[in-house]
């Protein structure tokens, strides 16, 4: 990939902003995506049906996400108003790191702890993504805005893929790592994803130069009451940014099920009769293939336009849901998994450089707190569609099948974004 030689934003600051992504990546592969729901199942409820379980797992999920929902927006405009990225950055950051080490001290069947842990730590990282995709803007200059995007994504999969590799792999083989079973080795991988998380946060908070606000910030109490005043005038003059009510709209829908399937897919798998094995092997297979595919898609931006990209993307994921529907076989499971991988961190990567493109510049973290709270909102329906469905069913494989809705609902808004209307809208600001 080729990057900005110097200049500001420089090659140090890019590099470091997508750092980040290396490291709290680790957290979404491990814990969300793979260990957490297997040892929540085998572990900490295995007295629980399957189906219960995954219906407390989607709520779980669905009730950290609502929190971020509540907080994105204040998050985001406190973070312009007061030039505070980086600050409220660390601060989720070290919450979310400081859960995924608390998982490790959790007993066999302490659900209920397990889940309070898993749920803060979705909110430290959720929270921390709040900060970091506005900060896009503060690392890349704008005509690089697709690659720099799929860049973060792509160092995401690739940073993540590699700890995870060596975690399963301290799973399928405790005894080599001095471990006494692959449960005492799924504990201290929880502990593994706290040490990358913190350590790869370090680059962003040293040469990542957040732009200052033109007046001189306030403290913090007045920069509280200032944000809401703000985020009332927000909520009044969104009118005039049509095409970015239009694509966060289209956003919530799709990325909804995007979310909901790197969330339950193991669990899916495992309702459905799959090895965790299998399962663990399979999303590692994701997160190899999503590492070149999100630069790739990167590239197809910039060529083709995000907006297309996204829709294929989309139609890539419809195909994947009909085929999951109908899964028989593990080794469908992989081909899945490299099928979600082509598309996974493109999708992420061109919504969120599309959307930086719409948004007024001075007010990035404002706009930004709203295209995370719809992103969380989704991952409160998602994963409770799926699980209700599944409850009400009695099969699992409806649950997974009602995210086509999704996103063909998410496509249809997707076409009446008007992409040069919005960006004309905001250079006006």
């Amino acid at each position: 990939m080729t990057l900005p030689a110097g200049g500001a934003p420089g090659t140090r600051a890019i590099w470091s902003w997508a750092l980040y992504d290396w490291g709290n990546s680790a957290f979404a592969t491990t814990v969300m995506a793979g260990f957490f729901p297997v040892f929540f199942k085998s572990y900490w409820a295995a007295d629980v049906a399957a189906t219960d379980s995954t219906l407390r797992l989607g709520v779980a999920n669905a009730g950290a996400s609502l929190l971020v929902v509540l907080l994105a927006p204040l998050l985001g405009t406190l973070a312009d108003r007061g030039g505070m990225k980086k600050k409220l950055l660390f601060l989720f950051a070290f919450l979310g790191v400081l859960m995924s080490a608390a998982l490790y001290l959790v007993a066999q069947g302490a659900w209920q702890l397990a889940l309070l842990c898993y749920g803060l730590g979705i909110i430290g990282y959720s929270g921390g993504n709040v900060c970091y995709d506005a900060l896009l803007l503060d690392a890349a200059p704008r005509h690089r805005l697709d690659r720099v995007s799929a860049l973060g994504f792509g160092l995401g999969y690739l940073g993540g893929g590699l700890l995870f590799a060596g975690n399963v792999a301290m799973v399928n083989w405790p005894h080599w790592f001095g471990l006494a079973d692959a449960a005492s080795a799924v504990q201290v991988a929880f502990l593994s994803v706290a040490l990358w998380w913190a350590l790869f946060t370090i680059p962003l908070l040293l040469f990542v130069d957040e732009q200052r606000p033109a007046v001189a910030p306030p403290g913090l109490v007045r920069a509280v009451r200032g944000t809401f005043r703000q985020l009332l005038d927000t909520f009044r003059h969104l009118r005039r940014y049509r095409q970015v009510w239009l694509f966060l709209l289209a956003y919530w829908l799709y990325i909804d099920a995007v979310d909901t399937i790197v969330r339950m897919a193991v669990d899916y798998g495992l309702a459905i009769g799959f090895e965790a094995s299998d399962l663990l092997s399979a999303l590692l297979l994701t997160q190899l293939v999503g590492f070149p595919a999100a630069l790739v898609f990167g590239r197809i931006g910039e060529r083709l336009g995000p907006k297309r990209g996204i829709w294929i993307a989309i139609l890539v994921y419809v195909l994947a849901v009909f085929w999951a529907w109908r899964l028989q076989q593990a080794w469908e499971f992989y081909a899945l998994a490299v099928m979600i991988g082509l598309v996974q961190g493109g999708i992420q990567a061109l919504s969120r450089s599309l959307y930086a493109r719409l948004v007024p510049p001075a007010r990035a973290g404002e706009f930004f707190g709203f295209y995370n709270m719809l992103g969380k909102f989704a991952a409160v329906f998602g994963p409770l569609l799926v699980g209700w469905v599944a409850v009400a069913s009695g099969d699992s494989r409806a649950g997974i099948l009602s995210l086509l809705v999704l996103f063909v609902a998410g496509a249809a808004l997707l076409v009446r974004v008007d992409v040069a209307a919005g960006e004309r809208a905001a250079a006006r600001g």
